[in-house]
């Protein structure tokens, strides 16, 4: 599952509302980190945003952070963790915190950014379905 969420490049097949995605730049390190900063291209209707992040790839933690750089928001933050269980089992965590920079652009896309919250995790667990298989059911 770790793998699939770093797969950053590949969130434009299957991830909602996201039109594109650059990376310009990626950097290894020794202690088994990968840094990445990208550009998420999201679209809705007529509405269309930019946003850059950097990504931190923990794969030693099992974690990966993701800090805002630029775009519509004063701050998004979000991280991922992950916990393998038994039968090949991969319990995913995930927490999100974000403000839009113009308090009008928040009350207008505030609730449409919590509905697509909903779904991108949903787009994530149909996508793990896809390449992994179906989970058994606990």
């Amino acid at each position: 599952m770790f793998d699939l969420v770093a797969d950053v490049e590949a969130y434009p097949e299957f991830l909602p509302l996201c039109t594109g995605l650059r990376v310009r730049r990626r950097v290894a390190s020794d202690e088994g980190v990968e840094t990445i900063v990208a550009e998420m291209q999201v679209g809705y209707k007529a509405i269309r945003e930019t946003f850059t992040s950097r990504v931190s790839l923990e794969r030693p933690r099992l974690r990966i952070m993701v800090e805002y750089i630029d775009g519509p928001f004063s701050h998004l933050e979000n991280r991922w963790t992950f916990q393998d269980l038994p039968e090949g089992i991969c319990e995913v965590g995930f927490a999100i915190n974000y403000e839009f920079r113009n308090r009008a652009l928040g009350l207008l896309m505030g609730a449409m950014f919590d509905t697509a919250f909903r779904r991108f995790a949903e787009a994530f667990e149909a996508r793990a379905d896809e390449i992994y298989g179906r989970a058994p059911q606990v």
